[in-house]
């Protein structure tokens, strides 16, 4: 199963769905203390009186909506061309693993030169990732 280039891709989706409960174990609450009506919202605006711990939580999971966008097609790509390789499924769990560690540094720490260090390394791996399929496509 681990050798599978879909099960790194499971396993970020996991990841975002606890990033997804985590965010709102704690938006819900305190929207509740801060009584904030949530029907009665009409801009993201709205909620910059919640405390910065829940704001990150938030960040993040909006996070995982981004990049890994590449990391999603670039895995697809992999398994239907066959580039999905023992190495492409290595950097593909590299990857996983640094956007979990990601993650918990922004919402737990958030100091920004490691988070930034953590990113530019996943960025590193998506373009590893990248380079082996267009030389393979050639």
């Amino acid at each position: 199963m681990f050798q599978s280039m879909m099960t790194p891709v499971l396993g970020l989706v996991c990841w975002t769905l606890v990033m997804w409960l985590w965010m709102y174990a704690t938006r819900i609450p305190a929207m509740q203390k801060a009584g904030i009506d949530a029907g009665k919202i009409q801009q993201k605006g709205e909620l910059d009186v919640l405390p910065i711990e829940v704001k990150r939580i938030a960040d993040n999971y909006n996070h995982l909506h981004e990049q890994p966008v590449i990391f999603y097609a670039l895995c697809v790509y992999s398994h239907l061309v066959g580039v999905a390789d023992e190495l492409m499924v290595m950097l593909a769990w590299g990857y996983v693993a640094l956007r979990v560690a990601h993650s918990l540094i922004q919402a737990l720490w958030n100091f920004v030169p490691v988070r930034f260090l953590v990113f530019m390394l996943s960025s590193v791996v998506l373009i590893v990732m990248t380079v082996r399929n267009v030389l393979a496509a050639l």
